[in-house]
């Protein structure tokens, strides 16, 4: 009876202290307030390929382009494949015997005087034959072994979860980029428009000085609004520019090769009708970043019990089966053949504190790792909660762009319309058409905000990944 509660003791010594997860965040919306954007579904899981909802199939080949080419999603998958190969032959080291096959043939030459005799029964020098087969196996008795192939599968599924992050971050990279390229050229368009406008202006204040009814400070400043206006256009098309060569690369093309590549209008792109938006709950569960952590969090408390179990003795077992014999004889022949089988025992004693201030550094690890873990959840809700209340900004913001924009549009048609019977001059009419182009252009900046943020939300619930798994 003593014997058996000291084993129980030690045995229950083995798995050291108990690690607990740590607590999670439980929330049941998003926000403090609701969220009065009018085209969320809430309840509806995103879809996996959620650039499609966009309704572009310029932006849905580009996209798919981008996930077969990327050098990032290469790298991303070779990682897992590494993971996955340790795993298998760490599971191929540990669950199973080993056994190996030995061949040797030796030239043995001995002076029998100096073994105290005059002679050996047997003639020197001789050859002597070995073959043999080996089996050794190491017990996992406090689980040591087990516990390293749970941290090396949880390595395996945080590059699987990587992987998975790394699709979601580069659709979402080329989905916003070509959003950027199309409010880009709208702005373009409009800008070249207000350049012309200016540049009809200065025409007209210019034939004013000379008929005495402008004076110089007007045709400077006209002169002035022209040149800001034409300001405004190397930057804009660089900026053009620069997302083609960013579409290029993100597609695995060269820069050069941007020619190639579509050319994106907001007028092409559909703004999603509805857009899902799952429950707070399975946040954690549907973002690749947060199973990410938690799969370093496994990892970290597998090498726990690994830590603790080496503090523990490893058993042994060993086997050795084979055939000797001189020169002259037969390996396979009778009174050849020999067996050893062994136990070894191995448990630490001294190692200077080594192995305990080990277990110390991994019980450090995880608790960093679960401090990790709780900071990705918070980040995850906090991308969430920001992409909520941006839509919610833009879709007011749009509105009022918009009526700003038809208001400038009824006051242009009002001015044309006294233009042509002579009641305002030619000046007035350019003037309440610049006006319509400025708010215009903020309409268009305003619009594409709402494009970008619909795409930022589809990413920070994770872009429904887990759907295209599941399939």
């Amino acid at each position: 009876m003593k014997k058996a509660v000291l084993l129980v003791f030690f045995l229950s010594a083995c798995g050291g202290e108990a690690l607990q997860q740590p607590d999670i965040p439980k929330a049941e919306n998003y926000t403090p307030a609701p969220v009065t954007e009018e085209r969320l579904a809430p309840g509806k899981d995103v879809p996996a390929e959620w650039w499609k909802l966009f309704r572009s199939p310029e932006l849905d080949r580009l996209v798919r382009e981008a996930l077969e080419a990327s050098p990032t999603l290469a790298r991303a998958s070779a990682k897992l494949r590494q993971s996955q190969e340790d795993l298998s032959a760490r599971q191929g080291g540990t669950q199973l015997p080993k056994v190996d096959a030995k061949l040797s043939a030796n030239r043995i030459d001995v002076n029998p005087q100096s073994l105290g005799v005059q002679q050996l029964p047997i003639n020197t020098p001789f050859n002597l034959y070995l073959a043999s087969i080996g089996v050794s196996y190491t017990l996992d008795l406090f689980g040591a072994n087990r516990r390293e192939l749970e941290a090396l599968q949880s390595g395996v599924d945080y590059q699987r979860y990587e992987l998975e992050a790394a699709r979601l971050m580069l659709a979402g990279n080329v989905v916003t980029a070509a959003i950027r390229e199309a409010s880009l050229r709208e702005q373009i368009s409009t800008t070249e428009d207000m350049i012309a406008l200016h540049a009809r202006q200065l025409a007209i204040v210019e034939r004013l000085e000379t008929i005495g009814t402008a004076s110089r400070a007007d045709v400077a400043t006209q002169r002035l609004e022209l040149a800001q206006a034409r300001a405004l256009l190397p930057e804009l098309e660089r900026q053009l520019e620069q997302v083609r060569h960013r579409l290029a690369t993100l597609t695995g093309r060269l820069p050069g090769a941007a020619a190639q590549l579509p050319q994106f209008r907001l007028a092409e792109l559909q703004l999603p009708a509805e857009l899902p938006l799952g429950v707070p709950s399975e946040l954690a569960r549907r973002r690749p970043d947060i199973r990410g952590a938690e799969a370093l969090l496994l990892q970290a408390a597998a090498r726990v019990g690994v830590a603790t179990a080496n503090l523990y003795p490893q058993l042994t077992l060993t086997a050795t089966f084979g055939s000797l014999a001189s020169s002259g004889g037969d390996l396979l022949g009778p009174g050849t053949g020999f067996y050893l089988l062994g136990a070894s025992l191995a448990q630490p004693i001294f190692h200077g504190g080594e192995l305990q201030a080990k277990r110390r550094a991994a019980v450090a690890a995880y608790e960093q790792a679960g401090a990790a873990y709780k900071e990705v959840v918070l980040q995850g809700f906090q991308n969430v909660a920001d992409a909520l209340r941006a839509l919610e900004a833009d879709q007011k913001k749009l509105a009022e762009r918009g009526d700003a924009a038809a208001q400038a549009r009824a006051y242009r048609d009002i001015v044309a319309a006294r233009y042509k019977s002579g009641a305002v001059s030619y000046y007035t009419l350019t003037e309440a058409q610049r006006r319509l182009h400025q708010a215009l252009l903020e309409r268009t900046q305003a619009s594409a905000d709402r494009y970008a943020d619909s795409a930022a939300l589809f990413q920070a619930l994770g872009g429904g990944w887990w759907q295209a798994a599941d399939k």
